[in-house]
């Protein structure tokens, strides 16, 4: 219940508390006499006056002019609830959680004035602006003292200041204990839930409120689907979609938006770009959320066409956009068009959103244009640990561990606390370029600042160990792991067949089904080389085989590469050059080198010479294979073919390389 006033008739006749004297009384009496009448005169003559100040108010607050309102709101001779909370209002609008709740503690003392549930949920909103809690728990215990807490206006706004400030829990009980839910409730909680990552207890809330058939709005579809792209439910995804189309929700674009997201991110790429065909209103969110799938399909191309298109619509790409198309024009390392971008949202004023800044930070890494990446990330007005990861990431990619290691220790001394990334990114760089004793420096800070036990590190310090040459100490790490990691496991597999132990990386593969572990791409490549140096072809094939057939991974050109690695140490020349002519994808000098150098080892100077004229399609200038094939030549007798080549050699200018004993 509310909680009013006490009347003036009582305040007239109700005596002081202690004993006084009876002219004490009498002048007690006299002053809230003189008083009473003092109110009843005002609001007999100024009743219309206030209600004119409180619509001057609410236009000043509505159109944002708060000094002038608060001038107004402090110039008036009286004020009514309707002048707080349109005061209130104003400042909560504003995101002054200082003031609005400085003024409700203005209001709460003050006489006369009943407390409104609207007033009370903007002071909770206020509180998890500010994200003040202890203000909000006390406000929760005056909620349930005056019986406000019943107002589900009230109640709503008590479990998403509950939810933003991180105390998900309490907000499920303070729903739970509403006598009255609405669809706004209903919504609160949810979102609550997805937003803290608790997609099953989201998805299970959602299904109690369609069970008890509370009518679903747009908000309460999109947050749901949210649960479900996040958590790649994509059965429950698919059960939302059919609801959505039933009753006619499906063509709103901001649910139409949240499908098309969820399947993008359930892996139905083709789903989300069907659905965008289909919506009415194709705004800036639908062609960012089109182009953002391009991009994750790795057709990049594609994602600056419909970026064109985006733009020829009339539809005027926001940050989110550019973030996303400049990120694609970094994975097509493309730099005509990431540099273009570049000027077009220096021109815009959008460079100093976080997002477009560190896109275009790599973008330039990936180009290899690591000074202007540089440039870029010191011109940056503020950084965050996204930005940081990616400079270090980009000198690391690079080979420049010693320019790596500077921005990590600037890091540490003047920016955020490092992540996982960023000091995965340098353990990465110290292992590329046999940097032991610092990789050894960074597993030190990384055991002190409590990193040791994420999947990125253990991988990353498998990885570096291993390629240092210690694969000793690549096991030490690799035996105190959980079995929910697969990377860190393709790291241990890849580590044991790089060093020949390929029994040992063959037997970790076995064991992996074992722990309920399902392999990736990246494993098969570890077990298929563990084959080639081990020779053993049947196995090769029975794993390359197994890798579609059982888990439906489609070869890449990596995995045709250590098959022909395979056939070609094992001597079957004729089986290597056949897989390299049907294999989906182009040869490229990478496995005709591979067939070139068998060739010379077994003393095969037809395949040799076959590979080599291969090579020379794709390189007319590699020296290299002039040189083997001119040899080639001469073991076969050949003199005059030989001599040629080398006349060709010497009329072109190439010059072999001198081999490195690093």
């Amino acid at each position: 219940m509310n909680l009013p006033l006490r009347p003036i008739i009582r305040r007239i006749f109700t005596g002081p508390a202690t004993a006084s004297t009876k002219y004490g009384n009498l002048l007690v009496l006299q002053g809230r006499q003189e008083q009473v009448a003092q109110e009843v005169h005002f609001v007999n003559l100024n009743y219309a006056d206030i209600v004119e100040l409180n619509a001057q108010l609410k236009q000043l607050v509505k159109a944002g002019h708060l000094r002038e309102a608060r001038k107004v709101f402090d110039e008036m001779p009286q004020r009514d609830v309707f002048s707080w909370r349109n005061m209130i209002f104003g400042y909560v609008n504003a995101f002054n959680a200082t003031k609005a709740l400085g003024l409700f503690s203005q209001m709460v003392v003050q006489p006369g004035l009943e407390m409104d549930p609207f007033v009370l949920s903007l002071a909770l909103k206020a509180c998890w602006l500010g994200m003040d809690v202890y203000y909000g728990e006390s406000l929760h215990g005056y909620s349930i003292k005056s019986g406000l807490v019943n107002s589900v206006f009230v109640g709503s706004t008590l479990l998403v200041m509950y939810s933003k400030t991180g105390k998900v829990e309490r907000a499920c009980k303070v729903f739970d204990q509403m006598p009255t839910r609405n669809v706004v409730s209903w919504t609160a909680i949810i979102t609550g839930l997805v937003h803290a990552g608790y997609y099953t207890d989201g998805l299970f809330y959602f299904s109690e409120m369609w069970r008890l058939k509370v009518g679903c709005d747009a908000y309460a579809f999109a947050i749901v689907l949210k649960a479900c792209a996040d958590s790649g439910a994509l059965v429950h995804g698919r059960a939302i979609h059919t609801q959505t189309m039933k009753i006619g929700l499906c063509e709103s674009s901001f649910v139409a938006n949240s499908l098309a997201t969820m399947y993008n991110k359930c892996g139905k790429l083709d789903y989300g770009l069907r659905l965008f065909t289909k919506m009415r209103i194709q705004d800036v969110v639908s062609w960012t959320t089109v182009i953002t799938t391009y991009v994750q399909m790795g057709q990049e191309k594609h994602a600056v066409e419909a970026f064109t298109r985006m733009q020829e619509s009339g539809v005027s790409p926001n940050e989110y956009t550019f973030a996303a198309i400049i990120s694609g024009c970094a994975n097509w390392a493309n730099i005509e068009w990431g540099e273009q971008l570049h000027a077009h949202v220096l021109c815009l004023g959008l460079v100093d959103y976080l997002s477009v800044a560190n896109s275009i930070v790599t973008m330039y890494s990936k180009c290899g244009r690591l000074s202007s990446a540089s440039m870029v990330f010191h011109g940056m007005t503020r950084k965050d640990t996204v930005s940081w990861s990616t400079i270090i990431a980009g000198y690391s990619q690079g080979g420049y561990g010693e320019e790596a290691f500077k921005y990590l220790s600037w890091m540490r001394r003047d920016g955020p606390k490092p992540n996982e990334f960023a000091l995965a990114s340098v353990l990465s760089v110290c292992g590329s370029i046999a940097m032991l004793d610092q990789g050894k420096q960074l597993h030190a800070h990384v055991l002190s600042v409590g990193l040791e036990h994420t999947s990125m590190i253990r991988s990353s310090l498998i990885n570096m160990y291993s390629k240092c040459g210690s694969i000793i100490e690549s096991s030490k790490i690799f035996g105190v792991i959980e079995y929910d990691d697969i990377v860190s496991w393709t790291a241990m597999i890849n580590g044991y067949a790089e060093h020949g132990f390929s029994q040992e990386a063959i037997n970790l593969f076995e064991e992996l089904s074992l722990v309920g572990l399902k392999p990736d791409s990246v494993t098969f490549i570890g077990v298929l080389a563990a084959c080639s140096h081990a020779g053993l072809v049947d196995l090769g094939f029975h794993y390359f085989n197994l890798m579609f057939a059982k888990y439906q991974i489609n070869p890449s050109k990596e995995h045709y590469g250590c098959m022909i690695d395979l056939l070609c140490r094992a001597g079957r020349l004729s089986d290597a050059e056949r897989m390299i002519r049907s294999m989906p994808f182009q040869g490229d000098d990478v496995v005709w080198s591979t067939l070139l150098r068998a060739s010379k080892i077994h003393g095969n100077f037809d395949f040799g010479r076959q590979a080599a004229l291969e090579i020379l399609k794709l390189d007319p200038n590699c020296a290299v294979t002039h040189i083997t094939l001119a040899n080639i030549y001469a073991s076969e007798g050949k003199w005059r073919e030989a001599a040629e080549l080398r006349k060709i050699m010497k009329s072109k200018g190439m010059i072999k390389e001198p081999g490195w004993s690093w």
